[in-house]
């Protein structure tokens, strides 16, 4: 037999990876609510500072039960190395902050979440980082937005609330052959259906709040790259800054990592099935779901994507109106900003997550006030069927 360690899949791994047991054997990954940590002795203690000893010195640095979250993480993703943040938007920010100085550059897609388009177009600037927006559907204006200081692109894919998708492979070329680095959100695709490090991208985040939990419970993020941008980078950012993932989260992220997959996928069907019907219903102008024929970039979702995941955008007749009305007569479905939940959510980018965005940047993004976005989750289809159905009646005929 050989001595090489077969490698396993990936549904194997969201429910082995990363597990490191204590002295106890435990079955379930241990909980070290810890902040700090005891030495044999003042030698011991020095030499875990200057990093010539393994081992654990504070938590805001590692613990035993965030690094099991991070080692399945990046097992999953098919990363060297991952560093677990307090939230989504930690990681977002720590992945470009901790590789920006005054001077340098950023070229990212205008259609980004509310709070990462803040970040870049923002934030970023406040520290001397110059940032550029781009349609991301357009090569052309990538190639055109690079500058000789720019350091990093950033995108996300499928795209918040559209659904556009980009063609991550050829703009991690525009950005190799400027000498920058490729930062990929794959919120949306999940780990599940899209690798962005396999399609050349150099790091990928998640708000783990979302599919990775699943259950609205607490928050979480991960960053995830290779071993010497974690070293050179990130975790010293992490480590200096503070935005640490709390022991317990790590565990009930862990916990929400054994069935991934199987939510994932229920999710991903429901929301196929529930794009068709949508499109047939009264008052619905248009339906966006990457698993449709009809989607703006089809032949790039069937090349990058292995499933058209489990959100679906649409819009409604008579705008701010006609989106409220359906929203509020959904019986099933609830009202709530959140995505990637068991339960199906709704939500209208135009006045929650987008709200901030001027009624000119938001034209432009395509988010009207009739579209909506719909996380699908794990109730039975027909349900999902029967409560968009007579929402769609009720608010036809309001």
């Amino acid at each position: 037999m050989s001595d090489t360690p077969r490698r396993r899949r990936p549904a194997t791994e969201l429910v082995h990876g990363g597990i490191t047991r204590s002295q106890w054997a435990e079955t379930s990954e241990a909980l070290f609510l810890t902040q700090g940590y005891v030495y044999a002795n003042a030698e011991e203690a020095e030499a875990r500072f200057l990093g010539t000893s393994p081992g654990y010195q504070y938590t805001r640095f590692g613990n035993p039960t965030v690094t099991m979250f991070e080692e399945r993480m990046a097992l999953l993703e098919g990363a060297e190395a991952a560093r677990a943040t307090a939230t989504g938007m930690a990681a977002v920010t720590a992945a470009l902050l901790c590789q920006l100085s005054a001077g340098d550059h950023v070229v990212a897609a205008k259609a980004l979440f509310g709070s990462c388009r803040y970040a870049v177009e923002e934030l970023c600037p406040r520290f001397g980082i110059a940032s550029t927006l781009v349609d991301g559907t357009d090569l052309a204006q990538w190639k055109a937005a690079i500058r000789p200081n720019t350091k990093v692109l950033f995108l996300e894919s499928p795209t918040n609330p559209t659904l556009e998708v980009y063609d991550i492979a050829a703009i991690a070329e525009i950005a190799h052959d400027a000498g920058a680095r490729l930062i990929v959100d794959n919120v949306f695709a999940t780990p599940c259906w899209q690798s962005p490090l396999a399609l050349g991208a150099d790091v990928v985040v998640y708000s783990a709040t979302k599919h990775i939990d699943g259950q609205g419970r607490c928050l979480g993020g991960v960053v995830l790259s290779s071993q010497k941008f974690v070293d050179d980078h990130l975790q010293v950012f992490i480590r200096q800054t503070g935005p640490s993932l709390s022991p317990f989260n790590a565990w009930v992220l862990l916990k929400g990592l054994e069935t991934l997959s199987l939510r994932v996928e229920k999710q991903t069907a429901n929301a196929a099935r529930l794009a068709d019907v949508l499109v047939g219903l009264p008052g619905i102008s248009r339906v966006i779901y990457p698993g449709r024929a009809d989607h703006p970039q089809a032949a790039l979702v069937a090349r990058q994507m292995r499933a058209g995941s489990t959100l679906i955008a649409f819009e409604v007749a008579g705008g701010k109106a006609g989106a409220f009305a359906f929203s509020n007569a959904l019986e099933i479905v609830k009202i709530s900003n959140n995505l990637g939940d068991a339960k199906s959510l709704i939500t209208h980018p135009a006045t929650t997550t987008h709200q901030r965005l001027k009624p000119e940047a938001r034209a432009e993004l395509g988010i009207t006030d009739g579209l909506q976005r719909l996380s699908v989750g794990l109730e039975d289809i027909d349900d999902l069927i029967d409560d968009v159905t007579q929402a769609a009646r009720a608010a036809a005929r309001r």
